[in-house]
């Protein structure tokens, strides 16, 4: 019986501190989405995106208009100049795959334009999450935007007006759908 009040008292104890913790959320979104710099610099990858998939999709129309032409004109080439044919567009094909890759993959062009245009302005908002989080004592801030699921968030724990506010950004009060 001892044993069982002593391990109550100690399992309460150790509870205490979860209890008088404080903890708040701001959806990262929502206040990005408010700063006009990051606006401008998602417009700005866009533009850069949509330009750069326009060049690789003229390589490959040009890929498919060399391959239709050999098509057309393989019957009558000698072998010599079938293979160098084949082999034209078997490089000209492998450059716009590789030209696809330097631009869209893991660590390509559009990557470290992201990482020069966004990350500075992440790196401010979440400076000032870090202050606001410290001044006012929460143990947690989490993020309603990201992967992390929240099934319930009390709007009193919303600390997304205090953060803009803290960034010197007013947010475009939307208006509901009805």
């Amino acid at each position: 019986m001892k044993k069982n009040i002593f391990i109550t008292i100690i399992i309460s104890l150790m509870l205490l501190p979860v209890f008088g913790q404080k903890y708040a959320y701001i959806d990262s979104e929502y206040i990005l989405g408010n700063m006009p710099d990051y606006v401008e610099a998602q417009a700005e990858l866009d533009r850069i995106a949509a330009q750069w998939q326009k060049e690789i999709e003229a390589q490959f129309k040009s890929i498919d208009s060399m391959y239709k032409k050999y098509q057309v004109e393989q019957i009558t080439l000698p072998d010599g100049m079938k293979k160098k044919r084949e082999e034209a567009i078997i490089a000209a094909e492998q450059d716009a795959k590789n030209m696809q890759k330097k631009r869209f993959g893991k660590d390509g062009d559009l990557f470290k334009k992201r990482e020069e245009l966004v990350k500075p302005i992440q790196d401010r908002v979440f400076t000032a999450i870090d202050e606001y989080a410290k001044e006012k004592g929460y143990a947690f801030v989490f993020d309603v935007a990201g992967s992390m699921t929240i099934i319930y968030a009390d709007p009193k724990w919303d600390i997304n007006e205090q953060i803009m506010q803290k960034l010197g950004i007013s947010a475009e009060k939307e208006e509901s759908e009805e």
